[in-house]
């Protein structure tokens, strides 16, 4: 399928409908005078921030508790090179994230695809890297899942059942699957098919493997690494739907962190040595593997999410 093709269709659809035109304004404490879709840093040094202590959280994409012992590696590299100390904050959703970074509380942050948009426009966030492989590639697609013996064999059988999403800032937990089941099978939610939330990909995973949810849209690259740590087996899950690739997380740091902070942290991120380490132990059960950081332009990579947000009429609350 051209997702591209795809998304042009629904943002049309979106408009027909009545979903109206979707707020892109950037908070109006932010300001984008190269326009490259993220906040400028302040002009006067006395609106930089230069904490003791660097916070870092990771998306919420699972448990938190799952990626402290994971990242602690990279972190102790990060508080070298910046010569602070840091702190993970296993942060419990993704709303939480945003608003802990908007409120100053957040230095450093991996945000999931769906929330990078809100994250950049609401909360000052400057996304510069994401996880590739060795040969540069990247992304993740978007699965929606059953279980054998179901009675959901292609995705027009969802209608009628309940059907799992993660969040509404996910982008392959719920933008765009929502998107596609409306433009592309005509199943609207709470008419054909009742919509729950799960709050996490692991819950959605888990949830349709142990039989609690009969169909889930997921993120396959999360999929793929609890299936590499045994749970849930291969076995327990079908796919019925498959999107083309998506960017994944997107890392980056507040827009006020003073610049030669802001400089050493985005040098961590590129002098990281993989080898050897947790995060090439957990990240390269993805498919393809994430085995280093690339650097991004969130203009460039992430224009494809901002189709999806056209398409589903989002707005962005920054208030």
């Amino acid at each position: 399928m051209n997702t591209r093709r795809f998304l042009g269709c629904a943002l049309g659809a979106a408009l027909l409908l009545g979903a109206g035109a979707p707020g892109w304004a950037m908070d109006p404490r932010f300001e984008d005078a190269d326009g490259d879709l993220v906040a400028d840093p302040p002009a006067d040094p006395k609106d930089w921030v230069d904490p003791p202590v660097l916070i870092f959280a990771y998306t919420p994409v699972e448990d938190p508790a799952v990626y402290v012992k994971v990242w602690q590696g990279f972190l102790d590299h990060l508080a070298k090179v910046t010569g602070k100390r840091v702190q993970f904050f296993p942060v419990q959703s993704n709303a939480a994230q945003i608003e802990a970074m908007r409120a100053g509380r957040l230095h450093v942050a991996g945000y999931n695809t769906g929330s990078t948009p809100l994250a950049v426009n609401c909360a000052g966030f400057v996304p510069f890297a994401m996880m590739a492989s060795k040969s540069g590639d990247f992304g993740y697609n978007m699965e929606i899942i059953t279980y054998p013996g179901s009675g959901i064999t292609k995705v027009e059988d969802i209608k009628g059942k309940k059907m799992a999403f993660t969040a509404e800032t996910s982008n392959s937990g719920y933008k765009a699957p929502s998107a596609l089941l409306r433009d592309k099978f005509g199943l609207e939610p709470g008419r054909d098919y009742e919509p729950v939330f799960s709050g996490k990909h692991d819950n959605s995973i888990l949830g349709v493997a142990n039989k609690d949810y009969p169909a889930a849209s997921i993120a396959n690259s999360v999929m793929k690494r609890m299936m590499a740590r045994g749970n849930p087996k291969p076995e327990q899950i079908v796919t019925i739907y498959r999107s083309e690739r998506f960017p994944t997380t997107a890392y980056g740091h507040v827009y006020n962190l003073e610049p030669e902070l802001a400089r050493k942290v985005r040098e961590a991120f590129f002098s990281f040595d993989w080898t050897g380490s947790e995060l090439l132990k957990e990240f390269e059960k993805s498919d393809p593997p994430q085995e280093k950081f690339i650097p991004i332009s969130f203009k460039e990579h992430w224009a494809i999410v901002r189709d999806v947000d056209k398409a589903m009429g989002v707005k962005y609350d920054c208030k």
